[in-house]
């Protein structure tokens, strides 16, 4: 059993987690033990496991709950560093309001509202404010296919963060021109998938636009195929279109090719 886990069995306060969960939160969450970090948790609930991040980090950290409820004020123990704070998180003023009061965090754990607003909204006004070397951890993020908390499987949390992945990838230089959230690509160095969970690791010095190396090997004049890859009948096309006069022979076996690809793997985006 985790370490993580037998504190959690141990709670004075009621709480819950899934299975799951505690050893995703060991893996990612040990190297802040004993740090001098600010660990904020959205979603209260009954308090317990305001207590536990308290143990699991150490004397040194700064734990701050966040909860729509007013009755998790009384969760607050600030002769521990554990601070409380009421708020909607899916209301931009309420996170420029914290921010100002609390300055840049750590670590933030969202297990507050999980329906596609609160998810997303927590999302783009929290990573601008974690440090480099943080991550924001969304939890129970099977939620995007819940008709409960999900208002559109199109706008659902976890399509909002298929576009991050193609902001990332935007980072080199193929003229990809992405406007969805380009400035959360400056900040996030890494998402990482779990069931139920999704992590953005923050480093902004690692976050700079992509480009190649080259060593001063010795160059041995060998073509490079890898955009040709798995042309399993372009070579007896290209040959019998050879003859056919005024055909565009690149931009047509392109097209071609494509299409005799595209066939191939479609059975799998069904």
């Amino acid at each position: 059993m985790s370490e993580l886990k037998k504190y959690f069995l141990d709670l004075e306060n009621y709480s819950t987690k899934w299975e799951k969960y505690f050893d995703v939160y060991e893996n990612l969450l040990s190297k802040y033990k004993n740090k001098n970090i600010i660990f904020v948790e959205i979603g209260i609930f009954n308090g317990g496991s305001l207590k536990l991040w308290k143990k699991f980090f150490g004397e040194n950290s700064k734990i701050i709950g966040i909860d729509i409820n007013e009755k998790c004020k009384q969760f607050e123990d600030k002769e521990n560093n554990i601070e409380v704070f009421i708020g909607n998180q899916s209301d931009e003023k309420f996170w420029l309001s914290f921010f100002d009061k609390v300055g840049n965090v750590d670590i933030i754990l969202d297990d507050g509202g999980h329906t596609n607003l609160d998810q997303i909204v927590t999302t783009i006004n929290t990573i601008p404010h974690i440090n480099d070397n943080g991550a924001l951890i969304i939890e129970d993020t099977h939620t995007s296919y819940l008709k409960n908390y999900n208002s559109n499987l199109s706008y659902s949390f976890v399509n909002f963060t298929k576009n991050l992945i193609d902001d990332l990838n935007s980072n080199i230089d193929l003229n990809l021109h992405l406007k969805k959230n380009n400035n959360l690509k400056k900040m996030i160095y890494s998402i990482e998938y779990f069931e139920s969970i999704v992590v953005f690791k923050i480093n902004r010095k690692k976050a700079f636009k992509n480009y190649p190396i080259k060593n001063n090997g010795a160059f041995h004049s060998i073509e490079d195929l890898s955009e040709r890859g798995n042309e399993i009948f372009i070579g007896n096309i290209k040959n019998f279109l050879s003859k056919i006069p005024f055909i565009r022979l690149n931009k047509f076996t392109k097209f071609i090719k494509n299409k005799i690809n595209n066939n191939k793997i479609k059975k799998f985006f069904k």
